[in-house]
């Protein structure tokens, strides 16, 4: 039978409730502080995110979700409507200026909307875009700074750039500009679609797409409604309309695309896999388990405290439920007051600490504070339902508990059926140990929270720990690196235009420190390789379809073996640069002997370090014919006959094929990957590496790419200085790299993990100290009468001091105990997850966190009880006795 006592049940909730007003305080601040916990945590981390992508979009040149990539006007029309496309954005490009004063900046010459503008950090903050059908133009104030033009609107300024293959120079009358951002890759100077047009036109592009596949494309930019799962919408997008983006030899309906790698759910949605969701969700049960740990044990002091009152209820007819609707209903009513003071207090414990944390590390926005509604919704729905999760056993407690029980209840004895006895006589320690098995649910609660704050230290110095210099720098295997401007620019090509001058290397060595040194040769003149059919398939059919690739092969030149000519990249290295290279199969001693014809294979890798075992034909002990053309003739490829390079007109047809050349023979003695900074930094056919008296031997060319050197660290900031004047004012068109850059870089995102992590350990450990001084205090306010009697009947102050010093001393050697197990079993599944998502982690155990936080633990055991003893024994022991009847 139902009956309508919600109103009675209220009653009995809030007179309760103000019965015990202590209590009510110490429940809202253990609320407050677990929604402190959240908020903090939530706080820091979305705004570390948000800084991440920030700093991400920067370098990706913008934060539209995708792009799809040189389209032709009727794809850009046909797929801009799609449904899954909220937002569109189009941009053309027009070209890019090459020669002083753009050598060291990468500027882009092109037409942008007003979207794919503000996506690319492009909004004037002077001015606005350029207006259709004028000479306006918009740019930033580095390329004004470059063209010597002061940020005056209406300015006017002239500009010499490559536009697909012809060099045009236009003058622009400035309509707006913004600052430059020197984390933003790209420059851009934005024209109207008119002027970009007219320019097109006078190349001869017209309204179609020039040779190089780019100029006068349309690409589009775009927003989804999520960045949770980009590349499966583009895919879908494409889809609808009948185009894919799988390979282009699979039919003429491939269209490139984009994914901005910018985006952590786009990152984090490519990665997934069993393990990383694992962590993660291990990762939240943590930070739900850490609330639960501080708001349980206040719950439960509070269920223990009251369970005669809750007895006396049932002997009037309280039901079990009832009693577990008034515990839930306090619990909830201090909810509304506890969540909301600690959402305001952990914000602002965030705000203050979120500058803190980002200042430790380079290339992130330092001022970006999330102010997510995520960080408020977020936190207190985990507050909350920690809350409810927290007050469950206590209210099973209560609702179990029958009235007797109830009335003679004393910690740890409901339940019991029977009590063992020793056969081995008392003792101060075993009495603390017997004492710790009373409430093993407490005990247990105290010695997880003490563990969880080592564990998450303990996690932190390990992640932290495992940042491998050596990995990170894997790259970076030469202390400077000193080249053209041009060849340390993205997308620029490499050429004899940009050798670096035989008088810079030879001031180079006779800087005082250098302790080693080498030059890289790069290809200046025509070289071919021969290839199979099948391989060259491989090669070109990700770009090419059918068609193309049978007419390609077609025409290709072949030797008497019926291999395809193909051109090839070669290196010419010195002693020093070839002992930085990783070596995969055999060895590269024979590429120490001058003029020898030998050759290393260069095989691609991945971020990770893995080598790609199918990214090049040549393997160890094979025989490598290189053919190192002179002269090219050309021809007709419908009639065969040759034509004068010099007068070929633009609608003819024609192939070229070397006429004049060498063909020379190498053993394949070593295959090897390239680290980047060593490379010619742009992927363009196979290449080969051979020793410097070879290349020059049999190229016939001696253009120096680079000169790469390791510096003795006393000369590191001498050779840095004057690298920086050099490059600066003597001779403006070098530039270099310098490791010392990527050792900060490094340096900083390990100290902002290490104090991200310690902050977030300090937090549980807060979490731990108060659930250990809850347990004490508790343990010694319940056992006030157990403890009376006890000196009653003999034992002195001092011997209850050194049991209650046992018990804290058992708790801290559990806390240690607990978290050495926890690290030791997390171990595997943590170097797992941590190595596939930093490519530079190294798993190291180390106990030595939890060894340093022994003795801390140690002393709380001790002091604590003692403190809390103090105060419980002021009243003599007969008064004691009677407080307690």
């Amino acid at each position: 039978m139902n009956v309508a006592n919600g109103k009675c049940i209220r009653a009995l909730s809030m007179k309760s409730m103000k019965a015990a007003k202590s209590r009510n305080l110490i429940a809202i601040l253990a609320i407050a502080l677990t929604a402190v916990l959240f908020t903090t945590l939530f706080t820091v981390a979305l705004s570390i995110n948000d800084s991440f992508q920030q700093a991400n979009f920067r370098q990706a040149g913008g934060w539209s979700h995708a792009g799809f990539k040189y389209l032709t006007q009727e794809q850009f029309e046909a797929i801009k409507g799609d449904p899954l496309i909220k937002q569109y954005g189009l941009r053309r490009f027009v070209g890019m200026p090459e020669g002083s004063p753009f050598l060291k900046s990468h500027v882009e010459v092109g037409y942008s909307d007003e979207n794919q503008a503000h996506w690319m950090y492009c909004d004037p903050i002077e001015g606005r875009l350029p207006a259709e059908g004028t000479k306006e133009a918009a740019t930033d104030t580095r390329v004004l700074e470059l063209l010597s033009v002061e940020p005056v609107l209406g300015n006017e300024f002239t500009m010499t750039f490559d536009v697909d293959g012809t060099e045009v120079t236009e003058s622009f009358v400035l309509s707006g500009w913004w600052e430059y951002d020197e984390a933003v890759v790209a420059n851009h100077v934005l024209l109207p679609l008119s002027r970009a047009q007219a320019i097109y036109d006078q190349v001869g592009v017209g309204s179609g797409i020039g040779n190089d596949g780019m100029t006068g494309s349309w690409n589009m930019d775009v927003m989804l409604g999520s960045s949770l799962h980009i590349e499966q919408d583009l895919k879908t997008i494409l889809a609808n309309h009948g185009y894919q983006t799988e390979s282009r030899s699979s039919g003429d309906n491939y269209i490139a695309v984009g994914v901005n790698w910018g985006y952590s759910g786009a990152q984090l949605a490519d990665s997934m896999d069993f393990f990383t969701a694992a962590a993660i969700v291990g990762l939240l049960l943590i930070i739900i388990f850490t609330g639960y740990l501080i708001i349980y044990n206040v719950f439960q002091i509070s269920v223990s405290n009251d369970i005669r009152f809750y007895g006396l209820l049932k002997t009037i007819g309280t039901t079990g439920r009832q009693l577990r609707r008034i515990i839930r209903r306090q619990a909830l009513l201090l909810s509304f007051i506890g969540i909301p003071i600690g959402l305001l207090i952990g914000y602002a414990v965030g705000i203050m600490l979120t500058p803190v944390i980002l200042s430790r590390l380079n290339g992130v926005v330092q001022d970006t504070v999330s102010a997510s509604p995520l960080i408020f919704i977020g936190s207190a729905l985990f507050a909350l339902v920690t809350v409810l999760i927290s007050c469950r056993r206590p209210g099973r407690l209560a609702a179990r508990v029958s009235p007797v029980e109830a009335v003679r209840y004393t910690e740890g004895t409901a339940g019991k059926k029977a009590i063992r006895k020793s056969q081995s006589g008392a003792s101060l320690p075993k009495m603390a140990w017997a004492n710790l098995g009373r409430s093993r649910g407490k005990t247990a609660v105290t010695v997880a929270s003490l563990s969880l704050a080592v564990l998450l230290l303990n996690i932190t110095v390990t992640f932290t720990n495992g940042f491998d210099m050596d990995k990170y720098l894997s790259n970076m295997v030469s202390d400077f690196i000193v080249s053209d401007a041009g060849y340390f620019q993205t997308g620029a090509l490499w050429g004899a235009d940009r050798a670096l001058p035989a008088d810079t290397i030879t001031a180079l060595e006779a800087q005082p420190g250098i302790e080693s040194g080498g030059r890289v040769y790069g290809k200046t003149s025509p070289v071919e390789e021969f290839i199979t059919e099948d391989y060259f398939r491989t090669l070109y059919g990700v770009w090419n379809d059918a068609e193309t690739l049978n007419s390609q092969i077609a025409f290709a030149e072949k030797n008497d073996a019926g291999l395809l000519a193909e051109r090839t990249q070669l290196y010419g290295m010195e002693r020093y640069v070839l002992d930085k290279l990783p070596v995969l199969e055999g060895d590269l001693s024979k590429l120490y002997e001058p003029g020898g014809r030998y050759v290393a294979a260069v095989y691609s890798d991945d971020d990770y370090g893995n080598p790609q075992p199918d990214s090049h034909w040549a393997k160890l002990g094979d025989t490598v014919t290189l053919r190192y053309v002179e002269e090219y003739e050309y021809y007709d490829p419908d009639t065969g006959e040759i034509l004068d390079p010099g007068n070929i007109p633009d609608d003819q047809p024609f192939r070229y094929r070397a006429k004049a050349y060498r063909d020379i023979d190498y053993e394949v003695a070593a295959l090897v990957t390239v680290p980047n900074t060593l490379s010619y930094r742009y992927y363009g056919a196979d290449e080969f590496i051979m020793n410097d008296q070879t290349f020059l031997n049999d190229s016939g060319t001696s253009d120096v790419m680079y000169y790469a050197c390791d510096v003795s660290d006393e000369s590191t900031a001498g050779m840095e200085a004057y690298l920086s004047e050099l490059t600066t004012k003597q001779q403006t068109q070098l530039d270099y790299e310098s490791k010392a850059t990527y050792v900060a870089e490094f340096d900083s995102f390990r100290n902002m993990f290490l104090m991200l992590g310690g902050v977030l350990s300090f937090i549980v450990g807060l979490v731990g100290v108060l659930n250990f001084l809850n347990a004490i205090l508790t343990g010694i306010l319940t056992r006030r009468r157990e403890l009376a009697m006890l000196q009653a009947i003999g034992m002195t102050g001092r011997q209850v001091k050194m049991m209650l010093v046992w018990e804290g001393l058992y708790y801290a050697l559990g806390a240690v105990s607990v978290s050495l197990v926890l690290s030791l079993a997390s171990g595997p599944l943590l170097s797992r997850v941590l190595e596939s998502t930093f490519w530079f982690f190294t798993y190291r155990f180390t106990a030595l966190p939890i060894l340093s936080l022994a003795p801390v633990f140690a002393l709380l055991g001790i002091a604590v009880p003692l403190a809390v003893y103090r105060v419980a024994a002021r009243h003599p022991v007969v008064e004691r006795l009677r407080e307690t009847e």
